[in-house]
């Protein structure tokens, strides 16, 4: 919580020594423990519900992944706190322990309320073999490898005071564990990274704090232009609150950051809770069995529909479903959609899906045997379909009226593997909530005095807060991961330099330092663990 033995502040600075009342200790304990029990609940009544027993082992272990998850997505919070309340701290607008109780309300909402696009963003980038085998030694490996590295560099970053960005730590965890899976299968396409995805998400990660930085700069230089009242942009005269419109200002980008942010890292935890899940307990969890029974008949009418638009493309009919899944899981691995065998699977596939689910009635009756191959099929043409239509050699053999049937179809398959049940989104809101409220301080002294040469101030504040807000919420809105900390960073150097403040060249290398150290970091030290673990699951497994 707040710490009690900070230094005293500045003159003029804030008051960042503050002490809760001591019933918030014990209510954030108690919310704590609710979250894990309220998990462990609602595990144990989804897979009743479905027949599915949970040996005790499986439980403890499925147990272990979600701590450390759910650990994840705390340290994110204490972590990126300071994104959302340094300025109204710096500029006097809320006094500390308010600010970060009220953002970690925010948080908790943003995460509640969110889409679940960028979780399933962040899955993608995984090795698809994993994906397709996550209740193997490999797939578990993966998870534990993974969360660990994001975990281990996030504690050191935020040790030293450094804003890194915990969306950074966890691609670069995810691209380090699908490269050393390559080089450990020694085989190709399905057991390292999608590039591809990779390329899109780290184009995003590199171009929001450019956004960030030029956007804080040019609204901050409207501002003057308009706003002419020279409070804005001055340091604060004394610790009193700024004016009552100012403050609201503030305090409404406070609270705009706070949901965005929660909207979108909050995600990156469920996708991983999602495949820990699919992984212990793939009955309750690898399908949406909450897909109402009257959607079946659609459902089956878009994979027909499917099956016909790919089988009018010439090609071989494969001789079985088990050829069909190999032509599909090859083509993904090579990245080519536009071959002939490759429809000729599809269709077969679409049609084997569709009669399938046809036979069971609907997705929450679809038998425990049969749970885990059914969702494989579905993942592999959902991925393929989405080639398809994205893929522009691909495009020109499909009229316009095709395109749109395989991406109805693609919408259902989505609809039916890629879902968050509610009470994964509250836990993860729960642990990014109470997250924000401990260990603030470091990161939150470095936003507010070390970035610009001089103090905050109140059009500083706002710029940089709302370009940040925008940026992440559109960012969420395209299913893109993008980190808060390095848009909110780099918002303040923007506002800075147009308030000709200046910067501290020696905060800004080191931020840049840990942005430029973070992927490489957290690649090597994710794919050691991954390879250590890997060697003692299949020892443990057999």
């Amino acid at each position: 919580m707040v710490s009690a033995a900070s230094p005293a502040p500045a003159a003029h600075g804030p008051r960042l020594d503050g002490h809760l009342h001591p019933a918030g200790r014990w209510i954030f304990l108690a919310v704590l423990v609710g979250a894990l029990g309220y998990a462990g609940v609602s595990i144990i009544a989804d897979t009743a519900e479905v027949g599915e027993t949970l040996a005790t082992g499986v439980f403890l272990f499925l147990g272990l992944a979600l701590l450390i998850a759910l650990g994840f997505e705390f340290v994110n919070g204490f972590h990126d706190t300071a994104n959302a309340v340094a300025t109204v701290i710096y500029t006097h607008a809320m006094p500390a322990p308010l600010a970060v109780v009220w953002s970690g309300f925010f948080n908790f909402l943003g995460v509640l309320l969110s889409s679940g696009a960028v979780a399933y963003s962040i899955i993608t980038l995984l090795p698809v073999e994993l994906i397709l085998h996550i209740g193997s030694a490999g797939g578990f490996a993966m998870i534990f490898a993974l969360l660990l590295a994001a975990v281990l560099w996030n504690l050191a970053t935020w040790y030293v005071g450094l804003p890194n960005s915990s969306s950074h730590a966890l691609i670069g965890s995810i691209l380090g564990v699908g490269v050393a899976n390559q080089m450990l299968s020694n085989t190709g396409g399905t057991s390292g990274v999608d590039w591809h995805q990779a390329e899109k998400v780290l184009s995003a990660l590199m171009v929001s704090p450019l956004i960030g930085f030029g956007g804080a700069l040019l609204l901050l230089l409207v501002m003057k232009r308009f706003l002419r009242d020279p409070k804005l942009y001055r340091a604060p005269d004394t610790n009193a609150p700024p004016p009552k419109g100012i403050r609201a200002t503030l305090i409404l980008t406070c609270t705009a950051v706070s949901f965005a942010h929660g909207g979108n890292d909050g995600q990156k935890g469920m996708g991983l809770i999602m495949l820990i899940l699919i992984g212990c307990a793939p009955t309750a969890y690898a399908l949406n069995r909450t897909v109402p029974e009257s959607a079946t008949p659609a459902f089956v009418q878009q994979a027909r529909a499917a099956e016909v638009i790919f089988a009018r493309q010439p090609g071989p009919e494969p001789t079985s479903i088990d050829v069909a899944r190999a032509t599909v899981t090859q083509g993904l691995a090579a990245r080519r959609v536009d071959t002939q065998a490759m429809y000729g699977a599809l269709s077969s596939l679409s049609r084997d899906v569709g009669d399938r689910l046809a036979s069971y009635g609907s997705l929450g009756k679809v038998p425990a045997a049969a749970t885990p191959n059914l969702r494989g099929d579905m993942y592999l043409v959902l991925d393929a379909s989405k080639m398809v239509v994205a893929d522009e050699g691909a495009q020109a053999r499909f009229t316009a009226q095709e395109i749109q049937g395989i991406k109805g179809y693609g919408r259902a398959l989505e609809q039916g593997t890629r879902y968050i049940p509610l009470w994964v989104k509250v836990t993860v809101a729960i642990a990014l909530g109470l997250g924000t409220m401990v260990g603030w301080r470091r990161i939150v002294v470095t936003v507010g005095e070390r970035i610009g040469k001089t103090h905050l101030t109140y059009g500083m504040g706002m710029s940089a807060e709302l370009m940040t807000a925008a940026t992440i919420l559109l960012a969420e809105r395209f299913g893109m991961p993008v980190s808060t900390t390095h848009i909110l960073s780099s918002g303040v150097a923007g506002a800075s330099v147009a308030n000709g403040a200046g910067l501290q060249w020696r905060t800004i290398r080191n931020m840049a330092l840990a942005w430029v150290m973070t992927l490489p970091a957290a690649m090597l030290l994710a794919g050691t663990l991954y390879w250590i673990l890997l060697t003692v699951l299949r020892t443990t497994m057999g």
